[in-house]
This record gives structure tokens, sequence and C-alpha cells, in this order.
């Protein structure tokens, strides 16, 4: 589901969460972030986190990036 679709009417939050026109929360969470932010080497679930607090919508190609220079 589109994230700008969700949120007509209402508004983008941090990290994938919005509120619906109806106020109701979402959190749009892409499936590869779990693996992401569970990783044993603390330094890359760490340099994930620190980059999708960054974000209202999630950009899966900046988190990985962020995984990647840890």
């Amino acid at each position: 589901m589109d994230l700008e679709k969700l949120a007509e009417g209402g508004e983008e939050i941090q990290c994938g969460w919005l509120k619906d026109k109806f106020g109701l929360s979402w959190q749009i969470v892409p499936t590869i972030l779990p693996k992401l932010v569970a990783d044993k080497d603390a330094k890359k679930s760490q340099n994930v986190m620190k980059a999708m607090m960054q974000m209202k919508k999630i950009d899966i190609q900046a988190l990985k990036q962020a995984y990647e220079h840890a």
C-alpha cells in the first residue's frame, strides 16, 4: 500500500508511521527492516535505526546503505 494514499487527509509521521483521515495510526514496515535492525552486529543495526529515525517514508535503499557502511 502507498504511504501517500493512506496518509491522505491525515499526516505522515516519523519512521513510516502515519495517521489516516479517521485518526487511526499505521506503520508501514518493509519486510527487510526486521533483518537489518536485528543483526547481531550492533553497529549495523544502530546505523539502520539512526538512518530510519531521520525518515518519514522509509527509504529501503538508504537503510541498506546504512547497514553496509557500519
